[in-house]
């Protein structure tokens, strides 16, 4: 009994060196690594411009209030549609009822409906908004980077953060003493793009405009764009 006792324990010994090799092999794989982050960036022009338009009316016969808005809104598309490289969307389009002062009877119907233009060419937006401005008022401009200069930056940027990356891992590498370094691996990250950005003087231009149709001055600007790049290297000491 006790001979079988000292059998198991000498093979279940066995089991656990071998069974703790991978383990150190794992460890080995993590020796002498470390993390490196390096980043490159650019300014990039503003090149979309997006204007939002929107009509809004109120009546108590809720079909003539639909006709209304319609018949605006297809006569700013018609005349959109009429000017060269315009992107037309249409928007939201929303009614709710209108109620009488203590809240409990409807006293008639408010609909509002967008549109929503863009364009790289900002002269021909320009113009075209200050016209619809007769009909319609704005809700806001906006500035964009279109898919087309985003992905050039991209590509630019890309080449760029690699090599901060490079520089920097051998910076580190000469800091540790090393021989060299091999990369473990590589992560790479834009961001920086620009949310939309409003020009409220354009909303009060528009708001106090007469019959002549206003064309409004655009200053789309720049953003400031990142490529991140992180990463793990290894070490080679000497």
């Amino acid at each position: 009994m006790h001979t079988f006792s000292r059998h198991a324990a000498l093979l279940a010994l066995s089991l656990g060196t071998v069974a703790s090799l991978p383990a150190l092999a794992a460890d080995e794989l993590h020796y002498n690594q470390i993390s490196v982050r390096a980043e490159a960036s650019q300014e990039v022009a503003r090149d979309l411009m997006i204007v939002t338009l929107y009509t809004e009316e109120q009546n108590t016969d809720p079909a003539k209030l639909a006709a209304a808005i319609s018949t605006t809104l297809n006569k700013a598309i018609g005349q959109a549609k009429q000017v060269k490289d315009i992107t037309l969307r249409q928007g939201s389009r929303n009614s709710y009822p209108v109620y009488d002062n203590k809240g409990q009877k409807i006293t008639g119907w408010r609909e509002r409906a967008e549109l929503r233009l863009e364009s790289a060419d900002f002269a021909a937006l320009s113009k075209l908004t200050g016209e619809l401005l007769t009909d319609m008022k704005m809700a806001g401009m906006d500035f964009a980077i279109s898919t087309a200069t985003r992905q050039t930056s991209e590509d630019a940027l890309l080449k760029d953060a690699v090599n901060a990356f490079k520089a920097r891992a051998q910076l580190a590498t000469e800091a540790l003493g090393g021989k060299g370094y091999k990369i473990v691996n590589l992560n790479l990250n834009s961001n920086g793009y620009p949310q939309p950005y409003m020009r409220p003087q354009m909303m009060m231009k528009g708001a106090s405009m007469d019959a002549e149709s206003v064309t409004p001055e655009v200053e789309a600007g720049t953003s400031k764009v990142n490529m991140t790049a992180d990463g793990v290297v290894e070490v080679l000491m000497q």
